[in-house]
């Protein structure tokens, strides 16, 4: 059958060199299902909630804050070994729409942590919304991915093997969903060591889906398995507080007439 030959886009080139790189990772997953009941009900007080990304982007950092494990690569450079981060980089996967396609590119988030979550989800809103030459992070993964074939692989090589590149390049852990799309769970493939995704919030019992995807190499299910009740004590306790402290600080306050 006669089709039509289409050249490959830089965005969809820079997906296939990563599905590349995670071909020899020996991933393993966990799925639960987590109650998000109080961290809901800040959320419904506040003017402008936080989109979801950065509500799951920050908890994860302050939960590998705790664990250094989250915050270990496996590294072939210049023995295979574990590199351990002193902070979390996150790679949050923004859709956008380039020349009429529909892609993905990472933003990086350093030490989320360390930051309010307003900032990490201003930082969000700008990957999707700002011209992709405004986004660092964007500039640099599409400038090497405009290389020809054999210096990428060169470079993502360094990348991918020496500690230090790894976290500069491809952080310590993605974060993915397409929940604003329709339920289902999403097993996603990066370079390691960590992919956390998450599904649309049931109303009935104000919980959602969770997926942890992980480098065997790295850890082992019963570790992942306390991260993710860690994570959901997190969602409940410190991100629905910082979410109630900010809603406090903007609310307008009431001015009392003379002499009442």
């Amino acid at each position: 059958m006669r089709g039509t030959v289409r050249k490959i886009s830089i965005p969809r080139r820079l997906v296939a060199d990563l599905m590349h790189a995670s071909v020899r990772v020996p991933f393993v997953s966990l799925t639960r299902s987590i109650n998000l009941r109080p961290l809901l009900e800040a959320r419904a007080q506040a003017a402008n909630p936080p989109g979801w990304a950065a509500i799951f982007v920050k908890a994860f950092a302050l939960v590998a804050r705790e664990r250094p494990i989250l915050r270990t690569l496996y590294v072939r450079w210049p023995l295979p070994g574990f590199y351990e981060l002193p902070r979390s980089v996150a790679m949050v996967a923004i859709a956008r729409i380039e020349d009429g396609e529909e892609c993905v590119l990472p933003q990086r988030i350093t030490a989320p942590d360390e930051i309010s979550l307003g900032e990490v989800d201003a930082l969000i809103r700008q990957a999707k919304e700002a011209p992709v030459a405004g986004v660092p992070a964007f500039r640099k993964m599409l400038r090497v991915t405009r290389l020809p074939l054999p210096l990428r692989r060169f470079l993502w090589a360094i990348g991918l093997n020496s500690g230090r590149q790894r976290a500069n390049f491809f952080g310590s852990y993605g974060v993915t969903s397409v929940a604003a799309y329709g339920p289902g769970e999403l097993h996603a493939l990066s370079p390691g060591p960590f992919v956390l995704s998450y599904g649309v919030l049931r109303a009935a019992d104000q919980s959602l889906d969770v997926v942890l995807r992980w480098d065997h190499r790295v850890t082992d299910a019963a570790p992942m398995a306390q991260a993710l009740t860690r994570l959901e004590q997190v969602l409940n306790a410190e991100i629905a507080a910082e979410i109630r402290s900010r809603s406090e600080q903007t609310e307008p306050k009431q001015v009392r007439a003379v002499g009442s």
